[in-house]
């Protein structure tokens, strides 16, 4: 067929067009490729190789017999190095990564989030000096993450974001990204599930990472299930009752986010702004990373009219004093923000350090904005310290059902 000078007009004016439009597409819309994890990633130093018989007795030594026959693996374990952000500056964290070894098909991975701790020395990366507990979910097959948090191991020289909601969910997501990358470098293959699991402290810091999980698709991480136990979710409603209540089992928690939040925030007030004589000369050496919580609660009063100044005794239950602390509590409580990923909460019904209500109430919150995948299971007569090991028997067998 023969072309004629207009159909060569006609093809090369379209070639310039579709040039021009490819051209200002690659200029005015990037399409930058998704996360590695790999600008996270530091380093991993292998600390320790478990055997499963060891890791089962640890488990039955710990409290959480009803656990040990779940583990069915050795686990290879890595002192493990990333960057995170606090405060807008990149900075190094660290915790404890597991790997079973020998798995018959490809591992889920887990991030599991251990509960207040004080002393630097009980850091999961400090394993096998240390055991939390969670080390178990390694055993029983998954990958297994557990962050230090800032403030501890590799960030010590931070002093911990006690209940800050935006440190609290960096420190895993972060952790879990580096992880993703490192594990892909040594050939370790996942499945496609991902798990997130804490409690204490731990419970509220799983809810922090979920949120920026499940409202951040940058993250390129999509959960397959939560499960968070006896979690300070509603702090405001938490210090209102403790400002109430005559007695508080646990004080070394009072101090602990007060201070965190003094330091966080930069306010760098006095601590006798908050506390009386004889606590507030203590406070700072109680609160240096050397002392467990029983030998921080043995120098505290259990009565918070007696620990606290009265002028800042009564400002909290003040509608209008302390108007700064009352403000970030709410801003690092979950008042608004609703689960997507199947959600299990877990708490004691007597828990005396975390009350029963934080849960019970998110609980009802949640269900009242329509969420349709969140359970609560109430731990009967359970303590702060005894409901754990029940919440354990419960999730494991929960995930492992969904690891299919």
């Amino acid at each position: 067929m023969k072309t004629t000078t207009t159909h060569r007009g006609v093809l090369l004016l379209l070639w310039l067009l579709l040039f021009l439009a490819g051209c200002q597409q690659s200029n005015d819309d990037p399409q930058p490729a998704p996360p590695t994890g790999q600008e996270r990633f530091v380093s991993a130093t292998q600390v320790a190789t478990t055997p499963k018989a060891t890791l089962q007795l640890l488990a039955t030594l710990g409290g959480f017999g009803n656990y040990a026959s779940y583990v069915q693996y050795d686990v290879a374990f890595y002192r493990f190095i990333y960057k995170t952000t606090f405060q807008g500056k990149e900075i190094q964290a660290s915790g404890l990564l597991g790997i079973p070894q020998n798995t018959t098909t490809p591992p889920a991975l887990l991030s599991a989030q251990h509960g207040t701790m004080f002393r630097q020395a009980d850091a999961p990366s400090n394993y096998p000096n240390t055991f939390s507990g969670f080390e178990l979910f390694a055993g029983a097959g998954f990958v297994t993450v557990i962050p230090d948090f800032i403030g501890y191991g590799e960030s010590k020289n931070i002093f911990h974001p006690y209940y800050d909601q935006p440190a609290s969910a960096a420190a895993v997501v972060d952790m879990l990204k580096a992880a993703q990358y490192y594990l892909q470098t040594q050939q370790v293959t996942l499945n496609n599930r991902l798990f997130l699991v804490g409690y204490s402290e731990g419970g509220y810091v799983t809810m922090a990472a979920q949120k920026e999980i499940e409202t951040n698709a940058d993250h390129n991480l999509t959960l397959t299930a939560v499960a968070a136990g006896a979690g300070g979710y509603d702090l405001t409603g938490m210090l209102t009752q403790i400002a109430t209540v005559p007695s508080y089992a646990t004080p070394a928690f009072l101090p602990f986010i007060i201070q965190a939040y003094n330091t966080t925030y930069g306010w760098n007030r006095p601590l006798t702004d908050f506390f009386q004589a004889p606590y507030a000369a203590r406070i700072p050496s109680l609160l240096d990373g050397s002392k467990t919580l029983d030998e921080i609660n043995a120098q505290l009063t259990t009565e918070p009219a007696m620990l606290f100044t009265p002028t800042f005794y009564a400002n909290l239950k003040n509608s209008t004093g302390e108007t700064m602390l009352k403000q970030k509590l709410q801003e690092n409580s979950f008042l608004t923000w609703v689960p997507k990923s199947p959600t299990r909460l877990f708490h004691g019904t007597a828990d005396e350090s975390v009350f029963y209500q934080t849960s019970e109430s998110t609980y009802k919150r949640f269900q009242a904005a329509g969420a349709t995948n969140v359970e609560f299971f109430p731990i009967p007569n359970g303590m702060h310290r005894t409901s754990i090991a029940p919440m354990m028997v419960n999730v494991l067998p929960w995930f492992q059902s969904l690891n299919k």
